[in-house]
């Protein structure tokens, strides 16, 4: 498996954990993400690193039995310090179910991949 492809599932597991669980280390889970990370939400919403942080933040435990499925990883483009990927993301809460298309740009730095920008887009 590439290292964009492991850490788009392993970034996914974190986050599952923190706010499923409330498990794992915030710091660790922010650490992902570059300081000039923007990601557009499914609802249109454009987050920047300090919301991303915040949301995190205050919501580790918060979606108790959440669980996050990721799939058709596909590698758009890479180049000498990062890459383009696109994937699936299932989440299930309470019974209900949504999904969405993403699209991820990684930026490495040394060996931390980092992310950069996510754009979402709701399944139909």
């Amino acid at each position: 498996m590439n290292i964009w492809f492991k850490e788009v599932i392993d970034a996914h597991v974190a986050i599952e954990h923190w706010l499923g669980a409330g498990q794992g280390e915030l710091e660790a889970l922010l650490a992902r993400f570059s300081d000039d990370y923007s990601m557009i939400a499914l609802s249109g919403t454009k987050l920047d690193y300090p919301a991303l942080c915040g949301f995190f933040s205050a919501s580790g435990g918060s979606r108790e039995g959440l669980a996050i499925e990721v799939d058709s990883l596909t590698l758009l483009d890479e180049w000498q310090y990062g890459a383009a990927v696109l994937y699936r993301e299932t989440q299930t809460l309470n019974g209900s179910t949504t999904g969405r298309w993403s699209t991820v740009i990684f930026r490495r730095e040394g060996e931390q991949v980092l992310w950069r920008h996510l754009q979402e887009t709701g399944q139909a």
